[in-house]
């Protein structure tokens, strides 16, 4: 049957789209620059080049509106602080004296001065900086930025959009800066922002904008009436506004519920939102709505997060009901392509048969053009795409690939025993300080220690042939033993081997896990300019053999003081790859936990007594709507305990998690089970701490006092007085010292110098303790 053309033809558009270049040109141009290798005209030609090239794409492509304004060198919230002149007072000097390197300090800091904080972008693997907001702040307009890559795109002869963080979700993602009181709500500033988004907006008006798109996906979260009369007043100013260009207002990662009526009604002029399965309830709530006559409708019908093809015909489907809700219906994915890697035709090694499954985002666009042509001209009019996705479709849902009866079995067998601890947390504890001897305060790091120039050549040499595995391998022992040496020396108590000859904390278990398919050109920025490549987790998940097992025995045998085994935890495999769609993510996580179960008890059998099982991504998957957390707190919480629950007592199990707003999982963080957590503290000023005291939080925790995300060495001082602000939350006896995440990204003078700062400031203060600290 042929589909009825819309009134309007419909056309397809984004959001936003990946910033780094086919070859991570960005990332190499933005570190040139830090290190004095690449001048400030050099970097700004790259990333214009970048745009170019970008815009360039799209437009062959058929997208018809091209987004600007999306480009950043770190990170777009970061420039929506500039853009809205938000600058935190310590870093208007720098900012003052030279822009570019204002913006770099705010992200990362100066030797002298401390970074924004940063956390994640809702429930994704993106890291945002947070604004430093307070009843002083003043705000003032600088659109210099919107309005010359406007002006770029214009030029080249494309249709730009330009796009905006909306204020309501820059406010809701705001902080109380630094001394300001912490039940300070930023979004009292609401009236005082406006203004200012208003002049951006005239200015880009002046420069020839059409439309202009405001992202709002803050309010696809649990809203307060009191947020909602907000962005109802927020939009209702902004929509008054005489000769604006037309607002398009963007929501993305799930349901906007409450919210969407108030946008509905508001004096806009589109909206987006996503209709794919993160966005259930979506198009009937804006059904009941009474749709949005004589306003544009953008239809997020692409998944913009995962990369497996579209349903095509599906896709349609919802189309077609949504044209009789609105005066037009255009096409998009369902957030920014930002959160895929760039082109799937760049995956040269992977089975031709996988890649017809798989969409990034040249071809997520591709998608969109066919799925507005199809809504304009008919299916007849794209039946040779749609019988070709319908064959691609069953091709993966027929493969072997997906189902393993010997995993399906074994995860049905579980049984609420195998999720338990033999012993409870207060006997355990005991048996482990017997067992380990650790002074109080012990200090320790989070795992992985810098990757250098020439770990990173002996990997390339053995791809190459250069060197042989023999050759590899005893480079890899060379740096274990000069990282063991080091942390001995500098009076480290819980050492961990550096995790030389892993890639990943991720990649690395995929690629000796069954299920998984690793990518070679896969990058997706994580924050600033640290990019990963997320696996692909296709199907049934098993360990063939030890993966971890070899590297840690050798470093324990090196050493009389304890060496961490390092896991990467199964909520963590499954966050930080592009998971399968096609069962629950439940079961998927079960699998991978027993998996890793297999890992935990081969490394207890080989001598192992300190195992660490990161999970910093539990946070991060976290729901955004309370009602559906629940369900995920449990699988989540009982996939770690099936992971971590088949060692003896005195074994002790520790965890991880960095980067995210841990106050409202704090019970979930206790139903893990773990005997340590360790947590990111340093640039939220032990937040966390107090959290976990608040909690009743009865283990030991160790908030972290290093911020390993900035090149600044934290001196003993400094180091000691977040200390003694974690003591003040956690006793002496439960408290342990360590950096915030793992060191792989820094380099060895700083790390050398911040861990021997972080060692002297636990002598100093185990100094202070009495002689029983508990």
């Amino acid at each position: 049957m042929t589909a009825k053309p819309a009134a309007a033809a419909a056309r397809a558009t984004v959001y936003g789209y990946p910033r780094q270049g086919r070859n991570r040109e960005l990332k190499k141009a933005v570190e040139g620059y830090w290190k004095g290798r690449v001048t400030a005209d050099a970097l700004r030609e790259t990333a214009a080049e970048l745009r170019r090239t970008t815009w360039r794409q799209l437009a062959d492509a058929g997208i018809h509106e091209v987004p600007t304004g999306d480009f950043s060198y770190y990170d777009h919230v970061l420039d929506t602080s500039v853009m809205v002149g938000a600058i935190p007072a310590r870093h208007r000097e720098a900012a003052e004296a030279d822009a570019l390197d204002g913006y770099f300090a705010m992200a990362r800091g100066t030797q002298d001065v401390a970074p924004l904080e940063m956390t994640k972008w809702f429930d994704t693997n993106y890291h945002y900086l947070v604004p430093e907001l307070g009843p002083d702040t003043v705000f003032s307009a600088d659109s210099a930025k919107q309005v010359a890559e406007f002006g770029e795109a214009r030029a080249l002869g494309h249709t730009p959009r330009p796009v905006l963080v909306g204020p309501v979700t820059y406010l809701l993602l705001a902080k109380a800066a630094p001394g300001v009181a912490a039940d300070f709500d930023p979004l009292t500033l609401l009236d005082r922002l406006l203004p200012v988004y208003a002049e951006v907006i005239a200015d880009l008006r002046a420069a020839g904008a059409e439309w202009v798109q405001l992202d709002e996906p803050a309010l696809v979260q649990d809203r307060t009436p009191a947020e909602l009369n907000a962005a109802a007043r927020a939009y209702r100013g902004l929509g008054s506004l005489t000769d604006r260009p037309k607002l398009l207002v963007a929501s993305y990662f799930g349901r906007l519920g409450e919210a969407l009526p108030v946008l509905a009604k508001a004096p806009v002029d589109g909206l987006a939102l996503d209709f794919t399965e993160t966005g259930a309830g979506n198009l009937d709530d804006l059904a009941a709505a009474g749709g949005l006559p004589g306003k544009r409708l953008v239809a997020g019908v692409v998944n913009g997060r995962n990369i497996w093809i579209n349903d095509l015909e599906k896709s349609l489907a919802t189309l077609g009901t949504l044209l009789g809700l609105a005066d037009r219906v255009d096409v998009s994915a369902s957030c920014s392509l930002l959160h895929v890697p760039l082109d799937a035709a760049a995956e040269r090694d992977l089975d031709p048969q996988v890649l017809r499954w798989l969409a990034f985002a040249r071809q997520k666009t591709a998608e969109l053009v066919t799925l507005a042509k199809g809504l304009s001209s008919g299916t007849d009019a794209i039946a040779g795409e749609l019988a070709a996705n319908r064959a691609d479709l069953a091709s993966r849902a027929g493969t072997a690939l997906t189902r393993d009866p010997a995993v399906r079995a074994r995860t049905a067998a579980v049984t609420d025993a195998d999720g338990r601890r033999s012993q409870t947390y207060a006997e355990r504890t005991v048996a482990q300080r017997a067992h380990l001897g650790l002074p109080p305060l012990p200090t320790t790091t989070i795992g992985s220690f810098p990757q250098t120039t020439e770990l990173r050549t002996a990997r390339a040499d053995l791809r190459a042939g250069r060197i042989d595995e023999a050759g590899y391998e005893e480079r890899i022992k060379d740096e274990i033993r000069e990282v063991l040496t080091f942390q001995e020396k500098a009076g480290i108590d819980v050492l961990v081997h550096g995790e030389p000859e892993r890639n990943d904390m991720v990649q690395y278990f995929a690629e000796q896990l069954t299920g998984y398919l690793a990518t070679q050109h896969g990058w997706v920025q994580s924050y600033g300019t640290r990019y990963v490549r997320p696996p692909v987790l296709a199907g049934d998940i098993s360990r063939p053999e030890p993966m971890t097992v070899r590297w840690t025995a050798y470093a324990q045998s090196l050493t009389e003081r304890p060496v961490k085994g390092m896991l990467t935890g199964p909520v963590t495999m499954l966050a930080w790859s592009f998971v399968r769609d096609d069962q629950p993510l439940g079961e998927t996580a079960r699998q991978v936990a027993l998996a890793l179960r297999d890992e935990v008890n081969d490394l207890e059998a080989n001598g192992t007594s300190v195992i660490q099982v990161d999970e910093p991504a539990l946070r991060e998957t976290l729901p955004l709507r309370a009602a559906d957390q629940a369900a995920y707190l449990e699988w989540a919480t009982e996939s770690f305990r099936l992971a971590t629950s088949g060692v003896r007592p005195e074994t002790q199990i520790h965890t991880h998690m960095c980067y995210a707003e841990f106050g409202d999982i704090v019970q979930a963080i206790d139903d893990l089970d773990a005997d340590v957590i360790s947590l990111e503290a340093a640039r939220s000023h032990m937040q966390v701490a107090r959290e976990l005291a608040a909690h009743g939080y009865p283990r030991e925790a160790g908030p972290g006092v290093y911020d390993i995300h900035s090149p600044r060495v934290p001196s003993a001082r400094e180091a000691a007085s977040l200390l003694r602000k974690g003591l003040e939350a956690i006793p002496a006896a439960r408290l342990w010292v360590n950096p915030d995440c793992g060191l792989k990204t820094r380099g060895w003078p700083e790390t050398r110098a911040s861990l021997e700062n972080l060692v002297a400031a636990a002598r100093e203060i185990r100094a202070e303790l009495p002689a029983d600290p508990a």
